[in-house]
């Protein structure tokens, strides 16, 4: 279980391809120093077992279903990652609740800059459109954020600079796509109504 507060941005050092299944190396940032084997890192918003630790480098391997239903299909050496340890149990939830199960990759249509924030509107399928509510949550590339305007196929979330500078959002540009985990309350919510 992860908060969508991102730790830190990494560099991806390579994306090594082999038969089902892809195996990812980032650089080790420094306040990851405590990460072993076994442990979950969120890359992107994807919930991820570091697989390897070695010269300087975490290596996580990815699965059919992990590259079908999000962006990391598509990282290349020296782009960059958003990171997030798996929360403790006793520690403060400064997002929402955010599990690491990525629902399907939205694509930004607009990209309106403002005074002190930045406006991006997401497309999304009509079919998890369902989930996305206004003042609901939603986690994007792995980054929590509260939503805003919601249309048919498309919804509005909203950056400040800080958010802007510190994860991987601010190098987006319209047309690339992001991964997105819709609001696990809503998912109970609708699917207890049947």
């Amino acid at each position: 279980m992860f908060t969508g507060i991102v730790e830190a941005t990494s560099i991806v050092k390579a994306l090594l391809k082999k038969e089902n299944l892809y195996t990812l190396a980032v650089a080790v940032p420094k306040a990851f120093d405590d990460v072993k084997i076994g442990d979950s890192i969120a890359n992107d918003g994807v919930c991820l077992t570091v697989t390897g630790i070695k010269a300087g480098c975490f290596y996580f391997d990815l699965m059919k279903e992990t590259l079908d239903a999000t962006t990391l299909k598509s990282l290349r050496a020296g782009g960059k990652v958003n990171l997030e340890r798996a929360m403790k149990a006793e520690a403060r939830l400064g997002g929402h609740f955010v599990t690491g199960h990525v629902d399907a990759v939205g694509v930004i249509k607009d990209i309106r800059t403002l005074k002190n924030y930045v406006e991006y509107r997401i497309a999304l399928s009509k079919k998890l459109m369902r989930y996305v509510v206004p003042k609901g949550s939603v986690a994007i590339d792995g980054i929590s954020l509260t939503v805003g305007e919601v249309k048919k196929n498309w919804f509005a979330v909203y950056f400040i600079p800080h958010t802007l500078e510190v994860t991987t959002i601010g190098l987006k540009k319209v047309g690339d796509e992001v991964n997105i985990e819709t609001d696990l309350l809503a998912k109970y919510i609708l699917k207890s109504k049947g």
